[in-house]
């Protein structure tokens, strides 16, 4: 019910879980009438003989995920910090990097850096490949979420700090990175979700995550619909824990709690 209800929703708790009850029959009696409406009978069974191979797509999507948020995320703040640096050619290419990123589909990275880059240099595993890949693109959109809410304080706050005696690890730890987080975390919460949702890409180059291993499944079987349905509930088993943890954490950085 958190992943519904925002930190400042006076809602009363009651109200709020009949509400969402209701959302999800509704939800339900939508799906059922469209899958009535293509007489389609659904068979999970099939998937019950491959636990195996799905746990073990679903923990390399995690692995991948979680590597690459880590990096993403010292990527972003490095990038942001350079974006404001006083030398110019390192200013410029931190720009640079943001541009070429952003302005080219991930896909299109994965083959480049997969094929070329990572044969130049001969990095063959195809784990830390993906994490590599990943990682250089979610960082240019963390990079710009970081920047942004950077722009977005008031240095009068810093100022009034330094006013009182603050040192510089006492003004970033007490007043620059509250508000940071604060201000960063919903748009990054997004950011660490499509870092899940991306990983699918990765299976262009053959790296057996959930998506591919499901891909190889449905490929044999032919149930696509049951296949890419639990595919989605897999997805959302890894990205709803990101969603609920933020929410904590936007409650423990926010000023009015």
């Amino acid at each position: 019910m958190n992943i519904f209800i925002s930190n400042t929703d006076k809602t009363h708790p009651l109200k709020a879980a009949f509400n969402l009850l209701l959302l999800s029959a509704l939800l339900v009696l939508l799906f059922w009438f469209i899958i009535s409406r293509i007489g389609y009978a659904f068979n999970f069974a099939i998937l019950a003989p491959l636990h195996g191979r799905l746990a073990k797509g679903f923990l390399m999507t995690f692995y991948l995920s979680t590597a690459s948020l880590i990096l993403s995320l010292l990527l972003g703040v490095v990038n942001a910090v350079l974006q404001s640096y006083k030398i110019l050619v390192l200013r410029y290419l931190s720009k640079l990097y943001v541009t070429v990123i952003r302005g080219t589909p991930l896909i299109t990275q994965v083959y480049l850096f997969y094929y070329i880059v990572g044969t130049a240099f001969g990095v063959s595993n195809k784990f830390l490949c993906g994490v590599l890949v990943l990682s250089l693109f979610e960082g240019a959109y963390i990079a710009e979420i970081i920047r942004g809410s950077l722009l977005s304080m008031d240095p009068t706050q810093i100022e009034a700090a330094k006013a009182v005696g603050f040192t510089k690890r006492q003004i970033a730890a007490l007043v620059t990175l509250p508000q940071l987080v604060a201000r960063t975390l919903p748009a990054l919460t997004g950011q660490f979700a499509s870092i899940i949702k991306d990983s699918s890409l990765l299976s262009v180059v053959a790296i057996i995550e959930l998506t591919q291993t499901m891909r190889e499944i449905s490929a044999v079987n032919y149930k696509l619909f049951e296949c890419y349905l639990f595919l989605g509930v897999l997805y959302l088993l890894l990205t709803l824990p990101v969603s609920f943890i933020s929410k904590r954490l936007e409650l423990r950085f926010s000023y009015e709690n």
